[in-house]
């Protein structure tokens, strides 16, 4: 299972948001780069950047801040305000492996159907970011009538082979992920289903890899308070290192 190490972009800061609101951002750097570097010094093969800026439709030059860290070396998975097929193209030419698409697969699936025959399977994520169950967008401040298991079904069967799955409320408050949804998530659909949201214990992680069907999990909060530490995430990520 890959640890992915998160990197949230707002005005081309390190932040994280509480459950996705402005009014509760807490800076932990103003050089995401060296974030970025320190995080692939620690053992990251993968940084999950989101462009915060952009999933609130403010202008922002993070993707120039991606691209940066793009050059570091590792691996980047990219969301936040992507809309277009040309955001998309982008992306992806300032460095990002993976592009995450969250609010514009409710608005227009169409979109990711189209990016998934352009650009493949493995490099198109779709979130399924939830409240009680249901998806949210725009940066998690709408709320929708269609469930996460729904939205991963429909995609799964457009082609969609990676999707991250946020539980909204447990994001940024080291309170733990919801293992059990996400599980449930992943075996329902058969996508291969990234955890995030609120993963703050090495036990967490290893339920996660344990279960067979989660692909991965984004850890914020708790790598920037030192709640966790990156290489004990990533050895607890590694079922086959059992006693």
């Amino acid at each position: 299972m890959i640890i992915y190490p998160a990197i949230d972009l707002r005005g081309g800061k390190v932040v994280r948001l509480r459950e996705g609101r402005l009014d509760q951002q807490t800076t932990f750097s103003d050089d995401p780069v060296s974030v970025g570097r320190a995080w692939l010094d620690d053992g990251a093969k993968w940084l999950h950047v989101v462009n915060l800026d952009g999933a609130f439709a403010q202008a922002n030059d993070n993707l120039a801040v991606m691209e940066k860290i793009a050059k570091l070396g590792g691996y980047v998975q990219f969301g936040g305000g992507l809309r277009t097929l040309a955001d998309i193209t982008r992306a992806l030419t300032a460095g990002a492996a993976r592009i995450v698409l969250g609010t514009i697969a409710i608005q227009n699936p169409s979109l990711v159907y189209e990016a998934l025959a352009q650009y493949g399977a493995d490099v198109i994520c779709v979130g399924l970011d939830s409240r009680d169950g249901l998806i949210t967008t725009h940066g998690w401040q709408n709320m929708t009538d269609i469930t996460a298991v729904s939205l991963g079904k429909q995609m799964a069967a457009a082609g969609l082979r990676h999707a991250l799955y946020t539980d909204v409320a447990r994001d940024g408050g080291l309170t733990g992920s919801n293992v059990e949804g996400t599980i449930a998530l992943g075996r329902e659909t058969g996508l291969q289903v990234i955890a995030s949201g609120g993963v703050s214990t090495l036990e967490e992680i290893t339920t996660l890899a344990r279960s067979g069907v989660v692909a991965g999990a984004i850890i914020g909060m708790a790598l920037y308070t030192g709640t966790l530490s990156l290489p004990d995430a990533l050895a607890a990520a590694q079922p086959a290192q059992e006693a």
